[in-house]
């Protein structure tokens, strides 16, 4: 990540990674991080060393499941789809990211 880039919070990956298979269906590693980065507006750049551990510890929890295809530019690659298990986690996963940051928003707005 570079200087101006925010760090990726322990836990926000596996939601972002979910969420963004949710909405793109099916996608390889490299695609899955250059759309969190655009979804992000930039402010998050992933690397190798982050998106693949993420995708193989989801995929070991049985929350993604993969298949090998071909990219556009006609590469072998490896493609991410939700699990039905991992449909099932977006709901658990998106409640606890909601309790946290309303608890952090409670201790920035009473530590003023």
């Amino acid at each position: 990540m570079g200087e101006d880039k925010s760090d990726v919070l322990q836990g926000t990956l596996d939601l972002m990674v979910l969420k963004t298979l949710e909405s793109m269906r099916s996608l390889h590693g490299y695609g899955i991080a250059r759309r969190i980065e655009q979804v992000s507006n930039e402010t998050i750049r992933l690397n190798q060393g982050s998106i693949y551990p993420a995708l193989l510890r989801l995929e070991q929890r049985g929350w993604i499941k993969s298949e090998w295809g071909t990219s556009d530019n006609n590469r072998r690659a490896k493609y991410y789809s939700l699990s039905r298990i991992g449909r099932k986690q977006i709901e658990k996963e998106t409640e606890n990211w909601e309790r946290i940051a309303t608890t952090m928003a409670r201790f920035l707005t009473t530590s003023r």
